[in-house]
């Protein structure tokens, strides 16, 4: 058997777990320029461009849907899955993978079918307005058409990184990003096809990336193997495994609605301008989203294989070291953005009124981001620890039950109503994240007692 790049039971703690933050940090440093340079590129075309950015932002919701698809089978399966390795059930963790697999194509082409049916009215629920709508159509047109390749691609990758090997994950994402990065100013600019050419470059990049994960998965190197007999829907391996993968695609999924929420009120409130503001200060605020989740996806094998195998000590130095470097990310980051927002801003768009209104709300949307790192930290330590309905709560308490409230409520106690819709971002990251902490460090003793009992029973003391 091929060695693994990690021993995720023997290696030192903090070794390890740099050894494997730094590839899945990088990566989704890569996934955010992934995701962020069509709207670079989209937000420089020549007189249209703040157009064609705030027709690109009322497809968020959509594109975020997809994305928390493969969170829902890959996170959910991955977890389940590495845990299972840490009790030596080999068989059973590769089961889950072909089911996985299998469920995630299903779900993409459902996705896409319906999406495609509705999109218009959709994207004008969404926000879009007669002057975006038609750049709005063009991009999510295409990128429904390759939404497949974005389910296997970021689905499956999971299964990688949660066997320790941190490279080859971070390789997935590195290859869609490169190829998207080239792509783009060659369809964009160089064929003339504006938004479209984006949803192109950003649909092929996937597809290659769809690839070689599945290329990875049948090979020797992987100790979870795609194989032919495992790919069914099989209801009894994939039930714990939605039921664990419920959290982060909540926390994902409600990023749509929150984004739904977001444009329809500034849509109202402050028309064109107001949207593509939304559209600027969200894609800075993924980006930094997206670090701190590749943060704690470095640290979800070591919890999980550990807390499988019975090393509670070792889980308990994990989360120590996950929870002081992902409050120190968020800290420096919220003096980044509130020192220098402009210099974000400029990445995307170049129009006075535009920036302007940009450069303002990004003080005040990022308020709150100090407190992300708590958030991320103890909520992702739950879904690696198996903690289902204490992971799914915390993933409603932000987005659901004070985000979106909070936008529609905010703005009737302010004459700004602008200021009030962007208020409500800092408002709910602060809450959820005293809550969350809160929880966690009354419940993880208790989850630590209850484990250690369980292997009392299994491994008798002589």
């Amino acid at each position: 058997m091929a060695k693994r790049e990690n021993d995720l039971g023997r290696d030192p703690v903090g070794k390890l777990l740099l050894r494997l933050a730094i590839p899945t940090v990088t990566a989704q440093l890569v996934n955010a320029l992934y995701n962020i340079v069509d709207r670079i590129y989209i937000g420089h075309i020549p007189e249209v461009g703040d157009l064609a950015l705030t027709g690109l932002g009322v497809c968020f919701p959509v594109i975020l849907f997809v994305s928390a698809v493969s969170a829902l089978v890959g996170q959910g399966g991955a977890s389940r899955a590495v845990v299972r390795m840490g009790e030596g059930k080999l068989e059973l963790a590769n089961s889950i993978l072909g089911s996985c697999a299998t469920l995630l194509v299903i779900l993409g082409a459902a996705a896409m079918a319906v999406f495609l049916a509705l999109r218009e009215p959709m994207l004008y629920l969404f926000g879009a307005t007669e002057e975006t709508i038609g750049y709005a159509m063009d991009y999510l047109t295409i990128y429904l058409l390759g939404s497949i390749f974005v389910e296997i691609s970021l689905g499956l990758n999971y299964f990688i990184t949660a066997q320790g090997f941190s490279t080859m994950g971070m390789a997935t994402v590195v290859i869609g990003a490169v190829i998207n990065i080239v792509l783009d100013p060659v369809f964009i600019f160089g064929l003339n096809m504006g938004v479209q050419g984006a949803a192109l470059a950003t649909i092929t990049a996937q597809g290659v990336s769809a690839v070689w994960v599945v290329w990875f998965l049948r090979g020797r190197r992987t100790r979870l193997r795609l194989r032919r007999g495992t790919l069914r829907v099989d209801w009894a391996v994939l039930a714990p495994v939605l039921a664990l993968g419920v959290s982060p695609f909540i926390m994902q999924s409600t990023e749509s609605l929150i984004n739904i929420a977001f444009n329809s009120s500034l849509k109202a409130y402050g028309g064109n301008p107001a949207v593509g503001a939304m559209t600027i200060c969200s894609s800075i605020m993924q980006v930094f989203s997206l670090l701190l989740q590749g943060l704690s996806q470095g640290a979800q094998p070591i919890l999980g294989y550990n807390y499988g195998s019975g090393q509670l000590d070792r889980v308990k130095k994990a989360f120590r070291l996950l929870f002081i470097s992902s409050l120190t990310f968020s800290c420096l980051v919220f003096a980044a953005l509130e020192l220098f927002p402009g210099l974000f801003v400029a990445l995307f768009n170049d129009k006075p009124e535009l920036v302007s209104i940009s450069v303002w709300a990004l003080r005040i949307y990022a308020g709150g981001i100090f407190m992300l790192g708590v958030q991320f930290a103890c909520q992702q330590t739950f879904v690696a620890l198996g903690e289902t309905r204490i992971s799914l709560f915390l993933a409603l308490l932000r987005k659901v039950i004070l985000l979106i409230p909070l936008i529609l409520i905010l703005p009737r106690f302010f004459s700004d109503q602008v200021f009030g819709v962007f208020l409500a971002e800092p408002v709910a990251d602060v809450a959820a994240a005293a809550v969350t902490g809160t929880l966690f460090f009354w419940r993880f003793p208790k989850i630590m007692e209850h484990r250690r009992a369980e292997l009392a029973q299994i491994r008798p003391q002589p």
